[in-house]
C-alpha cells in the first residue's frame, strides 16, 4: 500500500503545480517528500505485520497463503516478532515527525488500528472484520499528503489535510477493500473455517458475500464522480471517465462470481480467484492513471478539465 501514499505525493505536488491546490512544490520537495515515506512506511507497516504474525501465530500455520511466515516456519519466535515488530513500527512511524505531525499521528493510527482494532479484536469475531479493518488499509494516502502539505496544512485537527482529495483516496481503498479479500476468502474458501476466522462468506454464505461485494463495487463507481459534483477538487473531469470505466472493468470480474461454481483441483473458485487478481490490477490503475491525469496541464484538457476553470 506503500505506492498508494506516493502516488498522493505526486498528484498534491502536481496540481499544487498547476496551481490547482495551495502550495509550491519542487522536484526536490516531491523527492525528499518521497524518501520519507517509503522509509516511515516501510518501517510501520512491516512492524504491524510482524505483531500479526505474533497474535496469529496459531492460526497462520492451518492455512495456505500464511503457513510459510516467519514464525510459522520457525525462523523467529512468536515473542521475537512481537519485539522487533513493535520497535520498528514506532521508529517508522516517528520518522514522519520529520516533515509533519500529522503524517506521524495517521502512520501511528494506522498501526494501532491494524493491531489492535483489527488483529486483536475484529479478526476472530465478525464477519465485518475486514469491513472496518480496513480503515487501517487505507491511511496511506492521507499520510502521503500530510507529508507534501505540511507547509500548507497548519492547526490542530488531524482531519484537516488542506484538500478533500486525500479523503476521497482514502474511500476508494476503504471501499476495494470488502470486495478484494471477499473473493480471495471465496476462492480460498474453506482455509478460513479452518483457522476459525469468520470471514464473510463462512458466516453468511457466498451468495450474500457476492451481493454485498457488487454494492461495494457500485459505491466505488459513485465515488468515481467526484470530478462531476465537486469542482472545487481540482480533479479534471476526464477523471470521471476515466474511474467509472476502470471501475466497470473490474465490477465484471465480480458480478461473473457463481456461487455454486465448483471447485477445481486446488480446492479453489476459479472466477473468485479471477476477480481477486483484477482486484489488484483495478487499484494499481486507479493510482497510477490519476498520477497521470495529474501531470496533465487543466488548459490542455479542454471541456474535460477541471470544471472550476470550465
Amino acid at each position: 500500500m506503500q505506492i498508494t501514499a506516493i502516488c498522493a505525493i505526486l498528484v498534491h505536488d502536481l496540481l499544487s503545480r498547476h496551481g490547482l491546490i495551495d502550495g509550491t512544490r519542487s522536484w526536490s520537495d516531491t523527492l525528499y517528500a518521497s524518501v520519507i515515506t517509503v522509509i516511515g512506511g516501510t518501517l510501520s507497516a512491516g512492524g504491524s505485520n510482524a505483531i500479526n504474525m505474533w497474535f496469529d501465530a496459531d492460526i497462520d500455520q492451518h492455512m495456505r497463503r500464511t503457513q510459510d511466515r516467519p514464525v510459522p516456519m520457525g525462523h523467529i519466535s512468536a515473542t521475537g516478532a512481537l519485539i522487533f515488530g513493535t520497535l520498528i513500527a514506532i521508529l517508522g512511524s516517528s520518522v514522519f515527525f520529520v516533515v509533519s505531525w500529522k503524517a506521524a499521528f495517521w502512520s501511528f493510527f494506522s498501526v494501532f488500528f491494524y493491531v489492535v482494532i483489527y488483529t486483536i479484536w475484529l479478526k476472530r469475531r465478525t464477519p465485518q472484520n475486514i469491513v472496518i479493518g480496513g480503515i487501517a488499509g487505507s491511511t496511506p494516502p492521507l499520510i502521503g499528503w500530510a507529508v507534501a502539505a505540511a507547509d500548507y496544512t497548519g492547526g490542530v485537527n488531524p482531519l484537516d489535510l488542506g484538500s478533500a482529495i486525500p479523503w476521497m483516496l482514502f474511500a476508494l481503498i476503504f471501499l476495494w477493500t470488502p470486495p478484494h479479500f471477499w473473493a480471495l476468502a471465496l476462492y480460498r474458501s474453506g482455509e478460513y473455517a479452518q483457522a476459525k476466522v469468520p470471514m464473510m462468506n463462512e458466516v453468511k454464505g457466498a451468495e450474500h458475500t457476492i451481493f454485498q461485494s457488487k454494492v461495494y463495487c457500485i459505491l466505488l463507481f459513485m465515488l468515481g464522480s467526484v470530478p462531476c459534483f465537486w469542482p472545487e477538487s481540482g480533479l479534471p473531469l476526464i477523471w470521471a471517465f476515466i474511474a467509472g470505466g476502470l471501475t466497470l472493468w473490474y465490477a465484471t470480474s465480480v458480478w461473473a462470481i457463481d456461487p455454486d461454481e465448483p471447485f477445481d483441483s486446488n480446492g479453489r473458485m476459479p472466477k473468485a480467484a479471477k476477480s481477486f487478481f483484477r482486484s489488484l490490477y483495478y487499484l494499481g490503475w486507479m493510482f497510477l492513471l490519476l498520477v497521470l491525469v495529474s501531470v496533465i496541464p487543466p488548459d490542455s484538457l479542454g471541456y474535460f478539465g477541471p470544471l472550476s476553470q470550465n
